[in-house]
């Protein structure tokens, strides 16, 4: 996997983005329910190809050690193994993403698939995907056809190869979890 975290070019605290608000609940010591943590995601990587991407939690293989399952740093794949991945991710226009760099890291990370896709975001990953979209719109592109997804709408992504293509002007804001699959689930 590619250690994101070389990926970023610019100090967080330079490029423009939305943080995540965080809430977080527990216990008490009498078994009362309260809230542990509440402010910005601490996990986020700004990518060279020109997107941005949150991690609030993470369960299974891929979660870091400890009482924080995704804190500032920690690296995460395209899901984790045995469990869930909760990721916040938006998308630039598609004029705004070098399509050099977003293909290394599609191919660095061995998503890219059995055959090239018709948009340069095409890649697969042996997961199920519950892909929201929770501000501006997106197109959800298959090998064979495509959707407009507005904020509100919600796709199945079943380990298929598939495409994001932002052809608005405007950033996309979506919600992913994402549920690792074993090699023999036919979804």
């Amino acid at each position: 996997m590619s250690d994101l975290r070389d990926e970023q070019t610019t100090p967080l605290a330079a490029i423009k983005y939305k943080p995540v608000r965080r809430i977080v609940t527990g216990e008490d010591s009498e078994g009362r329910s309260l809230i542990v943590s509440d402010g910005p995601t601490p996990n986020v990587t700004i990518t060279k190809f020109a997107s941005a991407a949150q991690v609030p939690w993470a369960t299974g293989a891929a979660a870091a050690p400890g009482d924080d399952p995704a804190p500032a740093g920690h690296i995460f794949g395209f899901h984790s193994e045995g469990g869930s991945l909760l990721r916040i991710a938006d998308f630039p226009p598609d004029q705004e993403i070098d399509i050099t760099k977003l293909a290394e890291f599609l191919a660095e990370n061995h998503v890219v698939g059995d055959r090239p896709g018709r948009h340069f975001w095409f890649h697969k990953t042996l997961s199920l995907d519950y892909a929201i979209v929770l501000e501006g719109e997106i197109y959800a592109m298959m090998d064979k056809g495509e959707t407009l997804m507005r904020a509100g709408d919600v796709l199945i992504q079943r380990a298929t190869s598939h495409s994001w293509s932002n052809r608005s002007s405007k950033p996309c804001r979506m919600a992913f979890v994402l549920l690792a699959l074993p090699d023999d689930d036919s979804r």
